[in-house]
């Protein structure tokens, strides 16, 4: 390998790093979960007036879940679940482009310094 594509290769690497997917999953995850769980507590906390969101709707979305302290239990589980899957998908994807633009980069620059290898011949 030529130290110019080893150059490349390092500088790319360094620059964009790859995404920790079981990282950005559990991130996204808790946050989602906290989120619906707190959702749900405010919403039982406001329910008595009469005023706020439909939350219930989420029991379309979640097997198990209505608006009670069970069903905020049951919500952070399905939150924390869909979160994770999105956030593991989302650092795949981007792991799989940047790793993709790499790749074509370093092609391109590979191509450009061997054009005119024949001509020397």
């Amino acid at each position: 390998m030529s130290t110019t594509r080893t150059a490349t290769a390092t500088s790319v690497a360094l620059a964009c790093p790859p995404v920790h997917k079981r990282a950005l999953g559990m991130a996204l995850g808790l946050v989602a979960g906290i989120c619906v769980f707190l959702l749900t507590v405010f919403h039982i906390g406001i329910h008595a007036t009469g005023q706020g969101l439909n939350v219930g709707l989420l029991s379309q979305y979640f097997y198990g879940y209505e608006v009670s302290w069970t069903g905020a239990v049951v919500g952070f589980g399905w939150a924390c679940v869909t979160g994770f899957v999105l956030g593991w998908f989302l650092a795949f994807v981007r792991n799989l482009v940047v790793t993709t633009a790499a790749f074509a980069l370093m092609s391109q620059e590979e191509m450009a310094h061997t054009r005119r290898f024949l001509d020397h011949i």
